[in-house]
Order: structure tokens, then sequence, then C-alpha cells
């Protein structure tokens, strides 16, 4: 793995929008906004919203915010955005007017719930309820990250679900949930098409979409300083997205 201090910047924005039909697809947390001890306390701009359809007018629609949280989370912190949107790490996809792309994701089934819940209550960590996962959260006792991984992958292995790994995070996932698939979903679609896609992202799951936008003919921005294998370039934290696409 590289890393990302070791990675160049990103070529200059507004540059590569004047040479190319540029898509942008935007992890949310630790790219957007800063990473909180909880995911309800992050802190968002007040007018995020704006700012982002600002951006996607500037780039004819070809811009997407693809986060691990379900489009519901989102606009609870943000508001009612009007750019595509996939969730729930890919899987729940929104075009700007909010129909759906694809076919709606499921949820997991209670059962299910109920024991993850049980893994963490037994050490004592955070449980997040989404519409179509559930994670663990173990940002305030990372100690005991080794304990909760290796018991919520013999649960996956069980189920047959998919875990996604995260910052002090485990997630259960139905299979299939992957920010490459949403790359490639809205890549598809007719203002998207032949464009350059490029993909910035902070975490683990986030290389399926630098992997994903790197197969299409663009490249992955790594976001802190987290080892990366699939992107190309580094922006040092969330200033300097902002900084870098004059948001």
């Amino acid at each position: 793995m590289a890393d990302p201090r070791d990675l160049p910047p990103p070529p200059d924005f507004a540059a590569l929008r004047e040479s190319e039909r540029v898509a942008l697809f935007l992890d949310f947390d630790g790219t957007l906004v800063e990473i909180a001890p909880t995911p309800d306390s992050i802190a968002v701009p007040d007018d995020l919203s704006l700012r982002l359809e600002d951006l996607a007018r500037r780039l004819d629609g070809r811009l997407a915010v693809v986060s691990g949280r379900s489009p519901e989370d989102l606009a609870g912190h943000t508001g009612r955005m009007a750019v595509a949107i996939a969730g729930s790490h890919g899987i729940a996809r929104q075009r700007p007017d909010g129909s759906t792309l694809g076919n709606s994701a499921e949820g997991i089934p209670e059962e299910l719930r109920g024991r993850i819940e049980r893994i963490a209550g037994e050490v004592g960590a955070d449980i997040e309820r989404k519409t179509h996962g559930m994670a663990i959260h173990y940002r305030s006792a990372p100690h005991l990250g080794e304990q909760i991984i290796d018991a919520s992958r013999d649960l996956a292995a069980e189920t047959q679900f998919e875990l996604k790994l995260g910052k002090c995070v485990v997630e259960f996932v139905r299979p299939g949930a992957t920010k490459a698939g949403a790359v490639e979903a809205f890549m598809a679609e007719p203002e998207f098409s032949g464009s350059l896609p490029i993909f910035v992202g902070d975490d683990v799951t986030d290389e399926d979409g630098f992997r994903a936008a790197s197969a299409l003919g663009g490249f992955g921005i790594a976001v802190g300083e987290r080892e990366s294998e699939g992107a190309r370039f580094h922006l040092s934290d969330v200033r300097d997205v902002y900084a870098w696409l004059n948001l």
C-alpha cells in the first residue's frame, strides 16, 4: 500500500474541468465533514447542500455523494440535496430528482440485528441501526477492535452477509453493497457516460471507488493519512478537499 504522503496532490480542478468532462464521486464522512466521535455528532456546514448543488451545476449534473450512510441519514444532516446519491455503501442509489437507480436496497433481518447487538453489548460498544445495514462503533474503545472484528467476521460468514471495515467501525450489509457498484451504475447514466470519473474518499471502503474510477479511465484521491492501494493522488484533510473543489 502507498503512504498517502508519498502521493502527489491532484491536478488543478478548474483546469481539469476546462479540459475534460469530469464526473465527481465524493465520500461524506472524513471527506466532506470531519469524522466525529459518534455518527450523529458530525458538524455539517449549514449551506453544504447548496454548495454541492452549485458544484453539480458546474459539472452539468455529474456529481454523486457516495456514502456509508443511508440516503435518509444523509438528508437528516444536509437536508434534501438535488444531487445524485449512493448511500449504504453504494447500494441505495438515487438520481438528483430522488428517483431510484436500479433495484431498491433491502434491509437486514431483525434476527441478525439482535445477534449484532449482542456482540456490541458484550464489550460495551455502540450500535448504529441503518436503513440497509447495522454498524458497531468502537471509537471510544479502540482496544476492543480485534475482538469485535473477529466476532463480526464469524457472524457474517455464518449468515452470508458482508462486513465493511472502517475507522473504528464494522458494518453488516447485504452482498453487493460496494462503492464500485455505485460508480459503475452512475457512469452508465447518460449525463455521466464518457466522462472522466474522479473518486475522493478517506476510508477503506473508498478503495472500491478508487479502483472503479481507475478502471473507467479516471482516478482516486485519498484524503488523510490512511495507506491506500488504489488512489493516485492525495489531499491532507477535509479543508483541502474544499479548497481543491472551490466548494
